[in-house]
């Protein structure tokens, strides 16, 4: 249930980036250049608008069930639980990190000097 609704979650998505683009350019953003300010006038309500606002809707509504699927997949069970459900990892045996052999260390006392061979 959840991939078809996901499914036709992404459809939306793409037909509302789609439709958007397709929409005619109605001048300067929010009504800017039209002298009377954004909310001033309405515009004529198109076969392509109300097509964008059922598309926005559903894609809401498509939002919605798929946060609920996913809220009754997790009641009831923690991160720790699910760490714990999990199977376990192979683990292999590191013996840490590679250390340089004791001729490259720096004289004592002098921790700016380069790291060179003692000469013994």
């Amino acid at each position: 249930m959840e991939n078809v609704v996901l499914i036709i979650h992404l459809l939306l998505a793409l037909g509302l980036i789609g439709v958007v683009l397709l929409q005619r350019s109605e001048g300067g953003g929010l009504g800017m250049g039209s002298g009377g300010g954004a909310m001033s006038q309405r515009a004529a309500a198109t076969a392509m608008g109300k097509f964008t606002w059922l598309l926005a809707i559903a894609f809401i509504c498509t939002s919605l069930i798929l946060t609920v699927i996913a809220a009754q997949k997790s009641t009831g069970t923690s991160v720790m639980d699910r760490l714990r459900d999990a199977p376990a990892v192979e683990e292999t045996t590191d013996d840490g990190p590679v250390l340089p052999s004791s001729d490259l260390l720096p004289p004592s006392g002098d921790d700016s000097a380069p790291l060179v061979p003692r000469a013994d």
